[in-house]
């Protein structure tokens, strides 16, 4: 684990994330595509099987490091989503992380990642960088 997350980070943020309406779940994915830490919501059946969530962390982690390569000229990406028939993915990649949020298809994409962002802080500008 990254020397400068502190133990419980991880766990602060996601009890804190997966109260907010709508969210199903809630991980850190570091950027070989390996789930760190992750909070499901009670009652919430996965659309996946553990080797297919697996699979969605490595794309994830993958999609994520093609996209960096813009930065330079484009700025950082802040967040990304997709509105599925059945869920809304959220990824918010951070400096060593991806933050994966799966939601319910009512949400408001920009609303709910606007919310992440404020929970994820000040940890969010410091550590991981804007």
């Amino acid at each position: 684990m990254e020397k400068n997350v502190s133990e419980g980070f991880f766990k602060q943020k996601l009890d804190k994330i997966i109260d907010e309406e709508g969210i199903r779940f809630a991980g850190f994915i570091n950027l070989k595509g390996d789930l760190v830490e992750s909070k499901i919501r009670k009652n919430i059946v996965p659309f996946e099987n553990d080797e297919e969530q697996r699979q969605v962390f490595r794309e994830l982690a993958l999609r994520i490091s093609t996209r960096r390569k813009f930065d330079y000229s484009m700025g950082a990406v802040k967040y990304s989503a997709s509105r599925r028939e059945k869920l809304v993915m959220i990824s918010f990649p951070l400096k060593n992380f991806i933050l994966l949020i799966t939601a319910e298809p009512n949400v408001n994409i920009d609303r709910l990642a606007y919310k992440i962002i404020k929970i994820l802080g000040k940890d969010w500008s410091e550590f991981f960088g804007e």
